[in-house]
């Protein structure tokens, strides 16, 4: 089973958590051979459609200041049997700056370019316990 798409009770539960507080998404990416026709990105690799969604998070500016702080293929799943292409990690300066990206019409419309892209992900919301050190 692939998932692409937001869970709606997990995207409830985050917009009633602290909206101030500093967050990191967790993004594990599986991509299709070959995006998806009708998004903007036919004839692009999976890997290249997920590209040009990065370069459009940026050129359109609906980033909400959020800072990609690690990246990097995914080698080997050791615990579980899931593959992925990609890991990435992103920093938002707060809870609300991912939710108001969320809800930002310029974004939603870029989703389409993810999902043509994606084959499979996991978006995962961090936040710290510990000091970095």
């Amino acid at each position: 089973m692939s998932h692409i798409e937001p869970n709606e009770a997990a995207l409830a539960a985050m917009r009633g958590a602290d909206p101030d507080q500093p967050i990191v998404m967790l993004n594990l990416l599986r991509f299709r051979e070959w995006a998806l026709e009708g998004c903007g990105v036919d004839g692009l690799t999976g890997r290249q459609a997920f590209q040009r969604y990065g370069e459009l998070n940026h050129a359109d500016d609906v980033r909400y200041g959020s800072e990609p702080i690690w990246m990097g293929p995914a080698h080997r799943t050791i615990i579980g049997d899931e593959e992925w292409d990609v890991a990435i990690l992103v920093r938002y300066p707060s809870r609300q700056h991912f939710i108001d990206k969320l809800d930002d019409p310029a974004y939603r419309e870029i989703t389409k370019v993810r999902t043509a892209a994606l084959q499979d992900s996991r978006l995962v919301e961090l936040t710290q316990l510990l000091p970095a050190g």
